[in-house]
């Protein structure tokens, strides 16, 4: 036990810019001194990190609402939002937000009108040529009141960096860095643009977001492996649709959709503010009243009710293209709140963790088998249940079998319990030590704290995962390798070249 706390203290102070000394060892609870954590009446939860090592405050906004939140029939929508929250409010990036609000609502109801006559069974290519016409029209007109980047360009006046958000299947955030004497614009304009969403430019943004479907899964075989082999493996749950979206739902997607799903998810409660650098909790506490204090509350968003059923038997499927062969394996296992996460965590990083691993040091350094190889519990999310998955990439005229076949030898060692001490320790160290790259920064403590907030409910379990990975053990590690990693429990998926007659065949079509 004292061991543990004192791995703990040392990460904590570590990411704080503290030295830690023997003589001056500080408590957990000094760590929380640095901390400040507040609920504004509304809902909204901000955590504040005072750590004054250089004038500069990152600011962390994380949304508890990803790809599996989305309504049937508009994947992607969350991942669209995440861009229209750059395109300004109704006092930045427009110069007359009254007459461009009306082309917007116009040209969104122009463009239902379309949509509703394109998926008639037998629509009128007339009327939809001419609904067409005047979409383009309206927002060729609506872009006239456009201030192209005016948000980001505040922000890089003031000295801003590192602007910029993602989504997942779990989550969306947003994140940048400010001089600390600017830290009331971040309020400014973080509560601007999610108390007054105006949507600007939706339409150009999903086309931007099509595009980048386009680029990231249909022109990538790995992405469209991947894509794949999430569909296969969930039959039920959200976690199967891709976090893009299907190009089918991006194009029936519109304005008005945008603004339920905003209306739905991006309320108080579901939101959590992360504010790290050299900050003063009371200023800050000051500043979310001012400026966050009148957005209204609203009741809590839907749960997702879906429960993806018990695999009853192996999932199998081939993608047949002109492509390097590519191999994946993936097998249901358990939310990152379950008590295994840990233990499946480290088998992999046993497995592959590192050139001294088990797949690493047979397929790639030994064998020479396979280019890369990667073993992570995790994917496609951690807030519902997950997959533990594998990834190869064969050596030339090495075929997908042939990985499948040491794969599954290598896992069985682990059943057998074939796992020493020392590769438990070292997939500990590892673990370890990518924490605290991820804690050796503001932006990193801002990030990692205000995601356990928003999607764990308590920022300190950035902390006590840690103590849950010093108390995993050898058997451990064979009992959820016995448990999880099971042939019915399996989804196996590969892409393989296309053989010369079937390329033969394609060409004479």
């Amino acid at each position: 036990m004292l061991r543990r706390a004192i791995t703990l203290l040392t990460v904590v102070l570590l990411s704080l810019g503290y030295l830690y000394q023997p003589s001056t060892a500080q408590s957990i609870e000094k760590f929380e001194d640095k901390v400040t954590e507040f609920t504004l009446d509304n809902g909204l939860t901000f955590i504040v990190i005072e750590r004054p090592v250089a004038p500069v405050v990152s600011f962390a906004t994380y949304v508890n609402v990803g790809g599996a939140n989305e309504p049937v029939g508009h994947t992607g929508m969350a991942h669209i939002f995440e861009h229209m929250a750059f395109k300004g409010t109704h006092t930045v990036g427009t110069s007359n937000w009254q007459k461009e609000e009306d082309v917007l609502e116009e040209m969104d109801n122009t463009y239902q009108k379309w949509l509703a006559e394109k998926y008639e069974p037998q629509p009128d290519s007339a009327r939809m040529d001419n609904l067409w016409s005047k979409f383009k029209k309206l927002q060729e007109e609506a872009g006239q009141y456009v201030v192209n980047n005016e948000f980001s360009q505040i922000i890089d006046r003031n000295g801003g960096t590192g602007m910029n958000a993602s989504t997942s299947q779990d989550r969306t955030n947003y994140f940048y860095n400010l001089p600390e004497n600017r830290m009331e614009l971040w309020f400014s304009l973080e509560s601007d643009r999610f108390k007054n969403p105006v949507f600007r430019e939706f339409y150009k943004e999903k086309e931007v977001v099509r595009e980048e479907r386009r680029m990231r899964t249909e022109s990538q075989p790995i992405g469209r492996l991947i894509e794949e082999f999430a569909a296969v493996a969930y039959t039920a749950h959200p976690y199967g649709r891709p976090t893009i979206g299907w190009n089918s739902d991006i194009t029936a997607t519109t304005r008005e959709d945008a603004r339920k799903f905003y209306n739905t998810y991006y309320v108080p409660s579901n939101i959590t503010f992360a504010i790290a650098g050299d900050v003063k909790a009371e200023r800050a506490k000051e500043l979310a009243k001012k400026y966050f204090g009148d957005m209204e509350s609203a009741s809590n968003p839907p749960p997702v009710y879906t429960k993806e059923p018990e695999q009853r038997g192996e999932r199998r499927f081939t993608i047949k293209g002109e492509s390097q062969p590519f191999f994946i394996m993936g097998y249901h296992t358990v939310s990152q709140e379950h008590p295994d996460f840990q233990a499946l965590q480290l088998l992999g990083s046993i497995l592959s963790g590192g050139r001294t691993s088990k797949l690493y040091k047979r397929m790639v350094d030994e064998e020479k088998t396979a280019l890369q190889v990667s073993a992570f519990n995790g994917y496609p999310g951690t807030k519902y249940k997950t997959l533990f998955a594998t990834l190869a990439i064969p050596n030339q005229n090495v075929g997908v079998d042939t990985m499948e076949t040491t794969i599954l030898e290598e896992i069985e060692k682990v059943k057998q319990g074939e796992i020493s001490q020392q590769a438990l320790d070292r997939a500990r160290t590892n673990a370890r030590a990518s924490l605290l790259r991820s804690l050796d920064s503001n932006s990193g403590l801002a990030s990692s704290l205000a995601s356990a907030e928003a999607l764990r409910g308590d920022w300190k379990k950035v902390f006590t995962d840690l103590e849950k990975l010093q108390q995993v053990t050898v058997d451990d590690i064979q009992r959820v390798a016995k448990k999880y990693l099971t042939k019915d429990n399996r989804t196996v998926g590969a892409i393989v070249p296309k053989s010369d007659d079937e390329e033969v065949a394609d060409a004479s079509q």
